[in-house]
């Protein structure tokens, strides 16, 4: 595979802080990478050097001839009322025809083509995106968040779109399942270091853990090493005839260098504070119509959500998700019908603009001590800290934060306000992987109610008990499981059923792959800490043979057999073990 572009000694900080130091890597043709990172590592400025619109403090991006870059940026300015079409044909210098059939691919079709870019959702805004990318015929696609506001029928569009394509990709996205099923390398940006993985994001994040413990592994050897020659130099190096061999050590000693381990970074930590358990209805619903001006989106929506369940609203991008949570929120006024709230519950609401509104001036501490009304400091901080702010980061502004890092102090404040239901509409946008699946887990074991909308298939199915699909017209329960719905929404989004099933099997044969990898170096981590400990014990033996080797010891010497039985055993035992693990890592 040729090389379509390549990077060297790059570096970049922005004040103080250190995005990337000497990074090199690179990209070859067909390679599926997943761009992964901390919010605020760098991810976007990354992609944006890569992409010609900045520039780094040090070290050069090559780009070599025949290699056709597109990129999708966070955000795009579309100019004035364009049309979808006019758009395409701007910024393509393609005829019409042509941008027609590639939006098509997009179901951007006959009049979705000649309404205003601007008048679009964001989900419909970023398949009109997509679309312009493709009509400059790239070889390598710089894709950052193409996820977010996508709703699942495009997602999966989007995946057998990459999966089949030819061309180089590297995406950032905080969804483990797109991850999964579209990316063969992983790229990660930790503290200024830039590594690139041949595997999915699980086979990563296993090595590192691997890795990890070889290094501490590693460590503790050097020093027991150190210690033991540092004993020869001080018992002898006072002696003459020793002296040369205490010299020797010494330089042995300082040959011996151990590895730099980085401390792993800080996972958040939310704790959700309980609401009073009721064995009653949360909200429930009678031929609910919603709806905003004098368009009514939504209808026939006649549900009842028990207290503690999750419940996923999905559906294609305008059919009304967002219009029916707000109606729900007491955001928009119902069109029809009637809805009722248990008059016991505290609600929260949350959407897609919150961290937008957000004052720029405004600090992370005083946005949380208003948000917390009457509970001390100490919850303030406890709370910032599960959001992954350190106490010395409350004095910082807004205007400093990234949009993930803006979504987690408006997160952090909604839970501060301790309420018996949550509404949250896109919480995992512009959200780090990490804390999509620490807020999963912490909003799946909370007692409360939560009704939310989400385009993270991994959030979707780590947190959803029940599932309401808005689409054509009305509002209706999914019967089935989350896994269900995808399987519905793939053959209704025309993926051939033989490509689906290949995407469901290979998705199965990875997770499997996975859990036996990660129970195998369970099993070799046990195994080697057998062999340490009973190769301690022989070695005790033997040093006590040694020093008195006339000693007549008949149950030290029945141990010592059995060990050497049990230390062959074990040893096969961890050689099987690293034969199997060697066999899934070469698949």
């Amino acid at each position: 595979m040729s090389v379509l572009l390549h990077v060297e000694g790059l570096s970049k900080a922005i004040g103080a802080r250190v995005l990337f130091h000497e990074g090199s890597f690179a990209i070859h043709e067909g390679l599926k990478i997943g761009l992964i990172g901390r919010n605020g590592a760098g991810k976007t400025t990354l992609m944006k050097m890569l992409a010609g619109e900045e520039k780094p403090d040090s070290g050069t991006i090559t780009v070599h001839p025949g290699t056709r870059i597109a990129y999708l940026s966070q955000h795009v300015a579309f100019v004035g009322d364009e049309t979808v079409l006019v758009y395409l044909e701007r910024i393509s210098n393609k005829a019409e025809w042509a941008c027609a059939k590639v939006a098509g691919a997009f179901d951007l079709k006959k009049e979705k083509l000649h309404v205003p870019v601007s008048s679009l959702s964001g989900g419909w805004q970023m398949r009109v995106q997509l679309a312009g990318l493709l009509l400059h015929d790239p070889n390598l696609l710089l894709l950052d968040e193409p996820t977010n506001y996508l709703d699942v029928q495009t997602q999966l569009l989007l995946e057998a779109f990459l999966r089949d394509w030819s061309g180089a990709v590297l995406v950032i996205s905080h969804d483990r399942s797109f991850l999964m099923n579209v990316c063969d390398h992983t790229m990660e940006i930790d503290r200024g270091d830039i590594a690139l993985y041949t595997g999915d994001v699980n086979d990563y994040e296993a090595f590192k853990e691997e890795q990890l413990s070889f290094n501490i592994k590693f460590n503790q050897k050097i020093d027991q090493q150190k210690k033991h020659l540092m004993e020869f130099v001080e018992r002898f190096g006072a002696k003459a005839t020793k002296a040369t061999q205490a010299q020797s050590k010494l330089k042995q000693i300082r040959k011996l260098k151990p590895v730099e381990i980085k401390q792993k970074l800080k996972n958040a930590k939310i704790f959700i504070q309980p609401t009073e358990p009721r064995k009653t209805f949360a909200v429930k619903a009678k031929d609910l119509v919603v709806g905003y001006g004098d368009k009514i989106i939504a209808s026939n929506g006649n549900f009842e959500v028990d207290r503690g369940q999750k419940v996923a609203i999905l559906g294609e991008n305008g059919a009304g998700k967002s219009t029916l949570l707000k109606t729900l929120g007491g955001k928009l006024e119902k069109k029809d019908g009637t809805f009722t709230w248990n008059n016991r519950m505290e609600l929260a609401y949350y959407d897609q603009f919150s961290a937008a509104s957000l004052h720029p001036k405004d600090t992370i501490g005083d946005y949380l001590t208003r948000s917390a009304g009457y509970l001390e400091a100490e919850a303030v901080l406890r709370m910032a800290g599960a959001f992954l702010f350190k106490e010395e980061d409350l004095d910082k502004t807004v205007s400093v934060l990234s949009g993930g890092e803006r979504a987690r102090l408006v997160l952090a404040g909604i839970l501060l306000q301790a309420p018996d239901a949550l509404l949250l509409d896109e919480p995992t946008n512009h959200v780090d992987l990490e804390t999509v699946e620490t807020l999963a887990n912490a909003l799946s074991q909370w007692n409360g109610t939560v009704l939310f909308i989400s385009h993270s298939r991994s959030f979707v199915n780590q947190l959803a008990t029940r599932i309401f699909e808005v689409k054509n017209g009305e509002i209706r329960n999914f019967p089935g499981t989350y896994e269900e719905y995808l399987y519905a929404v793939s053959l209704e989004a025309g993926i051939p059923q033989d490509k689906q099933d290949e995407v469901v099997t290979e998705a199965a044969n990875k997770k499997e792959r996975h859990e036996k990898r990660k129970e195998l170096l369970r099993t070799i981590q046990k195994l080697e800490k057998q062999l340490e400990d009973l190769e301690q014990e022989r070695e005790n033996i033997m040093k006590s043979i040694l020093t008195n080797p006339t000693k007549i010891d008949v149950e030290r010497d029945r141990r010592l057999q059995t060990l050497m039985t049990i230390l062959s055993h074990t040893e096969s035992e961890w050689l099987k073990a690293q034969e199997e693990l060697q066999k899934i890592e070469e698949r």
